[in-house]
């Protein structure tokens, strides 16, 4: 192929993932009403309802703007060689390739970042505000972007620094220990993220003796889950949105609840939460979402490495010198068809999960507490209960929460059959 053609294909590739996106956005906004649908009758009142509508428009006419800026933006740098301009100016400053590629990828990082802030701010401060949902002050979010920043130079690009040196030493089969070492971080991340980089963000406070740690622990060794961490984190520093999650592998594992979660629900209720989150773990959906993204992650880094080393990635782009940061910007555009395939396939085992895990907790603790929960917590984050078929079969990592009610029913019937 030339490098004219892949030029072309690059081009409609950006062109198809917005055309797909806005289309998507388009079948579910058509789903929306102002009246309050019959189903929805006895979850949200009709205010409510109403400024669930109000929230989904708006968020939807901001990520419209946002993406069609987003994909004139990248249009632009590579149809007027903007790459190419920061490619050869770069290589004025340094000739070695691991520091060309952090200076490279550093630089289109730092002015994703700085054309992002303004938007950043208004969905912060004027959406989220106007629904009620933001708690954070101006201090926490500048020092939120720093922190984040600070960790994206120092793990980010010390990752970046020993993946492109493996590169420069193995050659293509730099993909097999670059693998072994991304597997490795991705088992470490899942172990201690919680305890290293959590921190940073929030306070992480052991649950105080009570009712609801009395309850989660009888729970726990009532399904034979072993479990000594269970935390309570400041989530309301940053939203009033509730949410609940579950980290770690082995004695590293724990439970952790948003402030917000206690606040708003019941003892009963966060506890059917917590079950849920006991039965991925009983399930080994951990586990096996780990191994799944290990295996794409090999996957992806198997077809880089046949490509890498094709001059064309680079004349696509009127590079003239082949190097290994113009091959992966090149390459991530090229393989996200392939990403959108896997994703589908991703969120469909993680709705799956997301059923089996709602099994186990009304199997094992109380249907009825957990579907009181996830009414609340659709609720309290106002979202949107009946998504277009086809836009929650793209995006959708949990299943609506009509489908989910569905489920727990027939569940309740077949049991007391």
């Amino acid at each position: 192929m030339s490098a004219h053609g892949l030029f072309v294909i690059i081009m409609a590739i950006i062109l198809f993932n917005f055309f797909i996106e806005q289309l998507l956005d388009y079948l579910n906004a058509r789903h929306w009403s102002d009246e309050l649908p019959e189903e929805l009758i006895g979850i949200y009142d009709a205010e409510n309802y109403r400024k669930s509508q109000n929230y989904a428009k708006t968020k939807r006419k901001f990520s419209a703007l946002l993406g069609l800026l987003s994909t004139l933006l990248i249009l632009a740098l590579l149809y007027f060689k903007a790459f190419v301009f920061l490619d050869d100016y770069l290589r004025t400053v340094t000739q070695n390739q691991i520091l060309l590629s952090l200076l490279f990828f550093g630089s289109i990082g730092l002015a994703a970042e700085l054309l992002s802030i303004p938007f950043g701010i208004y969905h912060t401060f004027v959406i989220e505000a106007k629904f009620g949902f933001n708690k954070t002050n101006a201090r926490t979010y500048i020092l939120d972007k720093l922190k984040g920043w600070l960790l994206a130079i120092v793990i980010g690009g010390g990752l970046l620094a020993l993946i492109i040196w493996i590169y420069t030493v193995t050659g293509s089969a730099f993909w097999l220990l670059v693998w072994g070492v991304m597997s490795l971080f991705m088992i470490f991340m899942n172990m201690f993220y919680s305890n290293l980089i959590v921190p940073l963000f929030n306070k992480q406070i052991p649950l105080p003796d009570g009712e609801l740690r009395t309850r989660i622990e009888a729970f726990a060794k009532k399904s034979g889950f072993a479990l000594n961490n269970i935390f309570v984190i400041d989530g309301s520093k940053r939203s009033s949105k509730a949410n609940a999650y579950f980290s770690g592998l082995g004695h590293k594992k724990r439970i952790v609840l948003f402030d917000t979660l206690i606040k708003e629900h019941s003892v009963d209720e966060v506890v059917a939460v917590l079950a849920h989150e006991i039965g991925h773990y009983k399930k080994k959906h951990t586990l096996y979402g780990m191994a799944v993204s290990m295996a794409q992650t090999g996957l992806m880094l198997f077809v880089l490495s046949v490509l890498i080393g094709n001059p064309v990635l680079a004349d696509s782009l009127g590079v003239t010198v082949p190097s290994f940061h113009i091959g992966v910007l090149v390459f991530g555009i090229l393989y996200s068809p392939v990403s959108l395939i896997l994703g589908l396939i991703t969120n469909y085992i993680s709705r799956k999960n997301e059923y089996e895990a709602d099994r186990f907790a009304a199997d094992h603790y109380c249907s009825v507490s957990l579907q009181n929960a996830l009414k609340k917590l659709s609720v309290n984050n106002l979202s949107n209960l009946k998504p277009h078929p086809v836009y929650e079969f793209f995006y959708y990592t949990h299943p609506s929460l009509l489908k989910r009610l569905r489920a727990l029913k027939l569940l309740e019937r077949d049991l007391s059959d």
